[in-house]
């Protein structure tokens, strides 16, 4: 397989809206490094899996350190924990936040310099509509708000150098994720539109702002929720 290929790094590559990615890249012509703890899921001659517990600093750094080529980042791996005050799931909210947030600065401190100074680079971080706000779910509503922080520091850091840095903010989406038994009691919101939103939605919204008309969109925090940020 020609390394001339568009590489870009996809974690939580194994399952649910990472997956999707990776597969929509790897349909779009990418090579496509996969960054998961769980076996691959995706046997494509363009796919790498690359083995790596998010959770873990020296995990993600060792796998970083091999990604220097990358011209994409797209950070989709994540957990949910729920909790209300009171009843929070501390050890749960601990992991959110290395998942979410220092797995995306390790890996984006190891990578986007490079593609900084290559002129020429993309960085996209899966967020979620409940950065705003949501009865039950501070932890992760935080984890994901920091994303945005982050997003819209390094966009101002790097855009004049070519490279990208966004947010792509889903409401409830059809993946596994819905059946964890660590979010009991606590249903998703369906959106107005009447039904969830689908990976592979979130997967063209995402090949969208790798592509070279996206040029011009960084900083932002992009929301794709069925109708859900819509006054009612």
């Amino acid at each position: 397989m020609s390394n001339d290929l568009r590489h870009a790094v996809v974690t939580g590559s194994s399952s649910g809206i990472g997956r999707a990615i990776a597969e929509s890249l790897l349909a779009s012509g990418w090579r496509v490094s996969g960054l998961d703890v769980a076996p691959p899921a995706i046997a494509h001659g363009a796919f790498t899996p690359v083995e790596a517990d998010l959770s873990k600093g020296e995990s993600v750094a060792a796998a970083a350190a091999a990604l220097q080529d990358a011209d994409a980042l797209v950070h989709a791996a994540g957990v949910l924990r729920v909790g209300t005050l009171g009843q929070l799931d501390h050890a749960g909210g601990e992991l959110m936040w290395r998942l979410h947030v220092d797995a995306a600065t390790r890996i984006a401190d190891a990578i986007v310099p490079a593609m900084a100074q290559r002129r020429h680079g993309r960085v996209i971080f899966i967020g979620s509509r409940v950065a705003q706000g949501m009865p039950g779910r501070g932890q992760y509503a935080a984890t994901k708000a920091a994303l945005i922080a982050l997003a819209r520091s390094w966009a101002a850091e790097v855009a004049d150098r070519g490279v990208t840095v966004n947010v792509v903010s889903p409401a409830a989406t059809a993946t596994g994720m819905l059946a964890d038994p660590a979010r009991a009691g606590s249903a998703p919101r369906l959106p107005p539109i009447g039904r969830l939103i689908e990976p592979a939605e979130i997967a063209a919204l995402v090949a969208f702002l790798l592509s070279p008309s996206a040029a011009a969109i960084t900083g932002q925090d992009v929301a794709i929720c069925g109708g859900s940020s819509l006054p009612r």
